[in-house]
């Protein structure tokens, strides 16, 4: 679907804001090495991205946010990027491929894209570690069940109870980040005066 050169322009809007935020809070979270500055960051990014679509409510506009918060990231100081560009790249593919389904916006699609997007930042390292990285998914998975056991308090044998745990977690925080969005973006409409489908 072809977008004007307004639409365009707001969407580079919205993909400049999410690639700020990766490469200015991004770096801090790095620096300081904050546990699990991947969801804070997904959470922020897919909330602009989301909050996007709703004034560009056309296919590809999300993933259009994507690409230019990951051009963005280029310009990060220091540090391996590959692996934030991925993921903000799949990111935005992922919730654009639920808000594309759904046609229309709604806000129950925008609670799923914005659930399965902050999930992806779970699933990620199982395919950039073997691809990217050189580590083994084994390696992979013990990290992962090394870092629950650790956070959540659990004995490293609850290994699935741990996976299933985190997954829910991200789930509701990706859920919320959708239902977030969909607010942002119905208060900001109604203050310009337009319209926006409420479902």
């Amino acid at each position: 679907m072809k977008h004007t050169t307004r639409e365009l322009a707001t969407l580079a809007v919205f993909g400049a804001l999410w690639g700020v935020v990766e490469i200015s809070l991004g770096s801090v979270l790095k620096t300081l090495n904050i546990p699990f500055s991947g969801v804070v960051l997904s959470s922020i990014g897919l909330t602009i991205a989301l909050v996007g679509r709703v004034f560009v409510p056309k296919k590809g506009s999300t993933l259009f946010i994507g690409v230019i918060a990951t051009l963005l990231k280029l310009f990060s100081i220091g540090g391996v990027i590959i692996g934030p560009m991925v993921g903000i790249l799949t990111e935005a593919l992922v919730a654009e491929i639920v808000l594309s389904i759904s046609g229309k916006p709604k806000q129950s699609t925008h609670i799923l894209a914005g659930a399965l997007g902050v999930a992806w930042v779970l699933l990620q390292p199982f395919v950039t570690g073997p691809l990217l990285f050189g580590r083994t998914v084994f390696v992979v998975w013990l990290d992962l069940i090394d870092q629950g056991a650790r956070y959540l308090g659990l004995n490293a044998a609850a290994a699935v109870w741990i996976l299933v745990i985190f997954l829910v977690v991200y789930l509701v925080i990706g859920a919320l980040v959708g239902w977030l969005a969909w607010g942002i973006a119905r208060q900001l409409q109604i203050r310009q005066g337009r319209s926006l489908t409420v479902a």
